[in-house]
């Protein structure tokens, strides 16, 4: 059964759901080392030139499709045309919520605000009991939305990046909290 991906909005970003128009914008941006490097390491490296249009037909839009997955592109309300990083829910028992942005927004909260929003989502529209999104030791910006949020570490582990295999953390907030 397709599963409907409402667009959700915060007081400067627009999250819409991916749609097959996103691509070529996406495949654009995104093929940067400081956007990939902390990702998982099946995302390929280089990144191939219908990498973005293979992703969403073979393996976003049939986990949206099963109810699975909820990928949002992220856009500034003064500028809805562009897209400026993506942010996705996972119906997973270890890996919940994942995201890039364009580096050159770095530092502006703009992730935090995403990130408040589908945490949001996926506690009060979806009704999981429990958020959790593993990262990368070295991925400081990303290990400071989680404390933002008011996550905390659960695990420690190592996992394979596209940089390659690093120290990493499972962080986790519950519906409670």
């Amino acid at each position: 059964m397709a599963h409907d991906i409402p667009s959700l909005e915060t007081a400067r970003l627009l999250l819409r759901p991916m749609e097959l128009a996103d691509v070529p914008h996406v495949q654009a941006l995104f093929p940067q080392w400081e956007i990939v490097k902390y990702l998982n390491a099946s995302v390929p490296w280089p990144y191939p030139a219908n990498g973005a249009e293979t992703y969403f037909r073979e393996m976003a839009l049939p986990a949206r499709e099963r109810g699975e997955e909820w990928l949002w592109t992220i856009r500034l309300k003064s500028s809805p045309e562009i897209i400026m990083g993506a942010i996705s829910l996972t119906k997973n028992d270890h890996e919940n919520r994942g995201f890039w942005l364009d580096p050159r927004l770095h530092g502006q909260g703009y992730m935090t605000e995403a990130c408040d929003a589908v945490t949001n989502f996926w506690f009060e529209v979806l009704k999981f009991p429990v958020l959790r999104a593993p990262k990368a030791v070295a991925n400081e910006a990303s290990r400071r939305i989680s404390e933002r949020q008011g996550m905390r570490v659960i695990e420690r582990m190592e996992r394979d990046y596209v940089c390659g295999r690093l120290p990493a953390q499972l962080w986790e907030i519950t519906a409670e909290e």
